[in-house]
């Protein structure tokens, strides 16, 4: 076999595999945002306002603790592996 044929081998080995990367990434981070803003207006404050402490209501440490677990999430979503 020539070098090129063996060239067209690996390649074609290295190009079955595809890694969902950083454009799941982002949509998964942009649902999470989504859903995060929702979550907070519904609990009656604005996202991205309240600092923390003891004058936020629980609702919406609920809503913020829930984005931090989806977005951890997301690091999952863009490296597994897709077809």
């Amino acid at each position: 076999m020539n070098a090129f044929v063996k060239f067209l081998i690996v390649l074609a080995l290295f190009a079955s595999t595809a890694h969902s990367g950083p454009l799941s990434y982002a949509i998964c981070q942009t649902g999470c945002n989504t859903v995060w803003v929702a979550c907070v207006a519904a609990a009656g404050g604005v996202a991205g306002v309240s600092t923390g402490g003891v004058a936020v209501p629980a609702s919406i440490l609920a809503c913020n603790a829930a984005q931090g677990v989806c977005m951890a999430a997301c690091v999952a979503a863009g490296l597994s592996p897709t077809l």
